[in-house]
């Protein structure tokens, strides 16, 4: 029997096709939730309460002055500056002394936690480059910890647009920090506009690194509004592969030996590529993935390629290799790691199930219909033997891990923030906060010709008023049983519509349960006090100074062998943008009975391995020179 189809009815019924098709391909590209009830159950896990860090200065500014050519975009040239870090200044045995950048007057404080953290109380005390060149045309971008002269207090090196880092000298011990001498860090001085900086052995002499990520090209004058003649001022010269940055720094530095000295700096800055050397570089993350105690060097960067570089140095010659991930017929270009075009803004490493390879998380803009990009999620899927052999065994898994989509997003840090021996991810989000959406005028910049790109003239304006992704609020991400990620923050207290830059994780109150200092731009910064979670060890692991004494050893590995719960997780306080962590590895101990755990770290004789039983509470691990670990 023949049926006949009319034309009538087979419109009818192509339109029935379609509109089932796109239904079901709307299926396929929802996001699971865990449900109201999950939801409801997975948060009581955790708990935050929020403290203000700071108040709004005396004549507060909301945007910057910049050079002439830039004014009108002057509020994206303002959307940096707000960076927080934790030390231990006073030397209590807890990192509960803060360093905060304060973009609205460009101040650079130390000053204790707002709740106690025990140790002489103090009035906030301001970091200035006093008998250096400094005015109005320099502003600070970042504070990190740094015991550079080895004598075990705590120095630090601020880093600025305008000029290059300045180190500063605690002259006064532990105790009340009141006395640091301002030093060049490299002289004579120079205009770099550094965004980021990273401290680490690079070069496996036992000593710590410097890694600056500038931004705008060196020279440029880009707060200077008087520079009017200034020639070096340009935006990116791609939207997707932009290589006409300032220049990145590694500066290898040794201690002179003697307490209070600015260690020998050197410049090894050509082991980078020209394509590493001239990014736009907002966030950097360190981390051994080769076994062997020397970082690898993670760049994230704005407007191109990120860059991953297998660590092959030693001491005094630093050599990188470049990596790149493998592209398959699925995949699209943009979300292998080393070809991806994105905006990285932020970089973590975590090690689930203590794996032996981390997932590397990296925070970009992941706006709905603002320029369609994702967060990545690179996922191994190889050996430390590939990137030895020039491979990169990653793949980018966030969209199924839930992790693609959240916002104009920046500092990104991982932490067991329950206790129960899984990271959750802080990601810090948005960008300019404002009354009109500009998103439109920034969709056309994005299809523009890039030759148009870098001319400030070409861009749509950005100033007061305007908002681009502005009232987004952080995300707290955590992982359920199938290895995927929800956001609970607005469930557990995180959630506030700020414009954060920087994050630090770390337990400041001593109750053995994390809490974060978020670093807001334009606005009061605040401490999010965790207040839930099981046993845990909070691990300060400390090696022998140059001078006497011990000093943080930054790059130390340690694998705990809980029998249900195995973690892993190595000492870079500084990865990421603007926010630099406690110098301590927070470990869960569910039982709260001892566990064995290995230590590996690298000091001026070489690579060690060692042994302890950890146990909960706060813990002092002394790693000596012929492979002995003591937890005190």
């Amino acid at each position: 029997m023949r049926v006949t189809v009319n034309a009538a009815a087979r419109k009818t019924l192509s339109v029935i096709v379609v509109v089932a098709t796109c239904a079901a391909a709307g299926l396929m590209v929802v996001r699971p939730g865990l449900g109201e009830e999950t939801s409801a159950a997975t948060a009581a896990r955790f708990g935050f309460t929020a403290v203000k860090l700071n108040e709004k200065p005396v004549g507060a500014r909301t945007e910057r002055a910049v050079a002439p050519e830039l004014h009108g975009i002057r509020g994206w040239i303002s959307s940096v500056g707000a960076a927080v870090a934790l030390a231990d200044v006073r030397g209590t045995g807890r990192e509960a002394d803060v360093c905060l950048v304060d973009p609205r007057d460009d101040s650079v404080t130390l000053r204790p936690v707002p709740i106690g953290g025990g140790g002489v109380p103090y009035a906030p005390f301001a970091l200035r480059p006093d008998g250096l060149r400094y005015d109005s045309t320099m502003a600070p971008m970042g504070c990190v910890p740094a015991d550079l002269d080895e004598d075990g207090d705590v120095d630090f090196i601020v880093h600025y647009w305008g000029r290059s880092p300045v180190l500063f000298v605690n002259t006064g011990g532990n105790g009340v920090p009141t006395r640091f001498r301002a030093d060049e860090l490299i002289e004579p001085m120079a205009l770099w506009n550094s965004g980021t900086l990273n401290v680490g052995d690079i070069d496996g002499d036992g000593h710590l690194d410097i890694l600056v990520g500038n931004y705008f090209p060196d020279g440029a004058r880009v707060l200077d509004p008087t520079a009017a003649d200034e020639t070096r001022i340009r935006m990116q010269d791609s939207m997707s592969s932009a290589r006409n940055g300032g220049v990145n720094r590694i500066l290898l530095t040794r201690p002179t030996g003697a307490a209070d000295r600015k260690p020998a700096v050197v410049d090894a800055s050509v082991a980078l590529t020209g394509d590493a050397a001239q990014s736009w570089t907002l966030a950097t993350g360190l981390q051994d993935l080769t076994g062997d105690g020397l970082p690898e060097v993670y760049q994230a960067n704005d407007f191109g390629p990120d860059q991953l570089m297998v660590n092959r140095s030693v001491p005094g010659a630093v050599r990188l290799q470049e990596v790149t991930g493998a592209r398959d017929l699925v995949t699209p270009k943009s979300e292998v790691l080393g070809r991806d075009s994105f905006k990285g803004m932020g970089v973590a490493f975590t090690y689930p199930g203590g794996a032996g390879l981390p997932m590397v998380v990296v925070s970009n803009i992941t706006v709905p219909y603002g320029l369609h990009e994702s967060n990545f999620a690179f996922v191994p899927d190889g050996t430390p033997q590939d990137l030895l052999a020039g491979e990169a065994p990653f793949t980018e898994r966030s969209e199924a891990l839930g992790l693609a989509r959240a916002g104009w997003c920046w500092d990104v840090k991982a932490g067991d923030f329950d206790n129960d021996g899984v990271d959750e991810l802080f990601q810090a989000n948005g960008f300019l906060k404002g009354e009109v959406n500009r998103w439109p005028v920034l969709q056309e910049l994005a299809i523009a010709n890039d030759e148009l790109l870098r001319h400030p003239a070409v861009w749509p304006r950005f100033g007061p008023g305007d908002d681009l992704s502005g009232h987004e609020p952080n995300r707290f991400w955590v992982r359920d049983a199938s290895g995927r990620y929800s956001d609970l923050a607005d469930r557990v207290g995180a959630s506030f519509p700020d414009n954060t830059r920087g994050l630090a994780v770390g337990d400041v109150d001593g109750d053995n349960r994390l809490d974060v200092l978020v670093a807001n731009q334009w606005e009061d910064s605040v401490l999010l006090l965790g207040g839930k979670g099981g046993p845990a060890a909070d691990l300060r692991l400390v090696r022998p100074g140059a001078v006497g004494g011990f000093v943080d050893a930054i790059g130390a590995q340690v694998e705990l062998h809980h029998p249900d719960r195995p973690q892993k997780a190595q000492l870079y306080p500084a990865n990421g943008h603007s926010g630099v962590s406690a110098a301590r590895l927070h470990f869960a101990l569910p039982g709260g009975g001892p566990v064995r755990a290995t230590i590996t770290w690298r000091d001026t004789s070489g690579t060690h391995r060692a042994e302890v039983l950890v146990t909960p509470g706060h813990r002092t691990v002394e790693l000596g020179p012929a492979a002995t670990a003591v937890a005190r």
